[in-house]
C-alpha cells in the first residue's frame, strides 16, 4: 500500500510546474489522470526532441506513473465526460493561464457544484494583485521572486540559477498544499481551492536573502566577501557570488585538475567549530592562536587570504580526496558534481534517486526518481504514458461507460484513443 492509494487526481497541467506536482503525487500512489488535447497533447511531448518520433525527455521526465486521457473540452460530449471526471476525482490540478477554466465553463463555482469535496489546485505566475494576469515562465519567476537579484557576483549582471526553483519549486509547494487540503477534507468533509503562485514560491526559497535585507538596515553584512574587500553596501541585499548563506563563510575552491576539468572544484566552509582542524590540514597551525585569525570576527576582514591559503591546499587534491580528508574531521566540504557524475553515481542509483526507465518509443533513458524515501515501501518509477494510451480504460473503469454508450463517446470525436 502507498500513501495516496485511492486518491484520484484530475491532471490538467502542462509543461513543468504542474506536472512536477502531479508526478510527485503519482509517485506517492495517487491515480493521476493526465487530460490532454487529442492529436497533440502536452506541448513538451514535442519540445527539445532528441529521438525522432518519440516523446521528448522533457515530457517523459515530468510525467512518470500517470495515465493519459485525451479529451476535447470544447465538444459537448467532451464537456459531459469532463463533468463526470470531476464527480469521480478528488483533486483537480491546473496551471492554465488565468481564467482559462472559467472560459471552458468549469470554474471553481461549477467544480464545487459538481463535487463539493473536490480540491482544486492551481499554479499561477503571480498571486492576486496587479500582475495576476501576467504570463510567467521559470526565469521570470526567478527574477520577480528575488532570486536573480541576489545571484551572481557583485560586479556583474543578475543571474538565474540552473535549479528550476520557479517551475519545479512551485510544483513541490503545490503538492504540499494539496496534501494539507486532503487532510483537512478528511476532518471536515469539505473541498477547497489551493493556489501556489510562482513568485511566492521563489520568495519562500529566497528567505535568507530577505533576512539579509533586514540585517543590512543595521549595518554591513560582514560575512559577505565584499565586506572584507572594503566594497560599500547599497540599500538592498547584494549578489554574493559563492559566499555561504548560512553565516559560516564558504567559497568554491579549485581542486587538482581544474585547468582542464570545468567541475574540478569543491565547496569549502570555514566553520568556527573546526577552525583548528582546518589550520592543521592546510599547514597553518600558527593561525590557531594568532589573535588576527583565531576568532570568526577577526577572520572576517581576511577571508580572501584565508581562502587563498585553503585553495593552495585543495589544488593538490582531487575534489573527492578533499572530502576523504575533511569529512572525518567534521570540516564541511562538498564536491561540485557534474550532471554526468550525478547520472552515473552508484549510490544515487541504489537509493532510486537516479533511475533508468524503459520506454516503448525511445528505449531506455535515465531520469530522476522520487526524492522522498519511505521505510514501509519503495517508490516504483513507471514510464510516462503515450498520448491517449489510457482513454478507453478510464472511460470504462473510472466513468462506467460501456457498450453502446462507450461507442458513442469514442465515436463522437470528443476523445482521442491511441492507435
Amino acid at each position: 500500500m502507498t500513501p495516496l492509494d485511492g486518491v484520484r487526481i484530475l491532471d490538467f497541467t502542462h509543461v513543468q510546474s504542474g506536472p512536477t506536482c502531479t508526478q510527485l503525487l503519482a509517485w506517492l500512489g495517487a491515480d493521476v489522470i493526465k487530460v490532454e488535447r487529442p492529436g497533440s497533447g502536452d506541448a513538451t511531448r514535442n519540445q527539445l526532441v532528441d529521438v525522432p518520433g518519440a516523446d521528448s525527455l522533457y515530457f517523459t521526465m515530468l510525467n512518470h506513473n500517470k495515465r493519459s486521457f485525451t479529451l476535447n473540452t470544447k465538444d459537448e460530449t467532451g464537456k459531459e465526460v469532463l463533468a463526470k471526471l470531476i464527480e469521480e476525482c478528488d483533486v483537480l490540478v491546473e496551471n492554465f493561464a488565468p481564467g482559462a477554466l472559467d472560459r471552458m465553463g468549469f470554474g471553481w463555482d461549477k467544480v464545487k457544484e459538481l463535487n463539493p469535496r473536490m480540491i482544486m489546485a492551481s499554479v499561477k505566475g503571480f498571486g492576486p494583485g496587479k500582475f495576476a494576469d501576467c504570463k510567467v515562465y521559470e526565469n521570470v519567476a526567478q527574477c520577480a521572486g528575488g532570486s536573480a537579484s541576489t545571484t551572481g557576483f557583485p560586479d556583474d549582471v543578475p543571474l538565474v540559477t540552473g535549479a528550476q526553483i520557479g517551475d519545479s519549486g512551485t510544483g513541490l509547494h503545490l503538492a504540499l498544499g494539496i496534501l494539507a487540503a486532503l487532510l483537512h477534507r478528511e476532518r471536515t468533509g469539505r473541498g477547497q481551492r489551493v493556489l501556489a503562485p510562482m513568485q511566492d514560491g521563489v520568495i519562500n526559497l529566497c528567505r535568507v536573502k530577505l533576512r539579509d535585507q533586514q540585517r543590512l538596515e543595521k549595518g554591513p553584512l560582514e560575512e559577505y566577501s565584499q565586506y572584507g574587500k572594503g566594497i560599500p553596501f547599497g540599500d538592498s541585499t547584494p549578489r554574493a557570488g559563492n559566499d555561504s548563506g548560512g553565516g559560516q563563510p564558504g567559497r568554491v575552491l579549485r581542486c587538482k585538475g581544474w585547468e582542464t576539468d570545468p567541475n574540478a572544484y569543491t565547496y569549502f566552509i570555514t566553520q568556527a567549530a573546526v577552525w583548528t582542524q582546518i589550520c592543521d590540514v592546510i599547514g597553518k597551525p600558527e593561525w590557531k592562536s594568532d589573535p588576527e585569525y583565531a576568532t570568526p570576527p577577526a577572520r572576517l576582514p581576511k577571508l580572501d587570504e584565508v581562502f587563498d591559503a585553503i585553495e593552495e591546499w585543495t589544488k593538490t587534491k582531487t575534489k573527492f580526496e578533499v572530502m576523504e580528508v575533511c569529512n572525518p574531521l567534521g570540516i564541511p566540504v562538498g564536491p561540485i558534481l557534474s550532471m554526468k557524475e550525478i547520472s552515473e553515481d552508484e549510490g544515487l542509483r541504489r537509493t532510486g534517486t537516479i533511475v533508468e526507465v524503459d520506454h516503448p518509443e525511445r528505449g531506455r533513458y535515465v531520469s530522476v526518481g522520487c526524492p522522498i524515501k519511505f521505510s514501509d515501501h519503495d517508490v516504483e518509477v513507471k514510464r510516462s504514458p503515450l498520448l491517449g494510451e489510457h482513454t478507453v480504460e478510464i472511460l470504462s473503469e473510472v466513468l462506467g461507460y460501456e457498450g453502446g454508450e462507450l461507442d458513442r463517446v469514442v465515436q463522437s470525436g470528443a476523445v482521442g484513443t491511441i492507435d
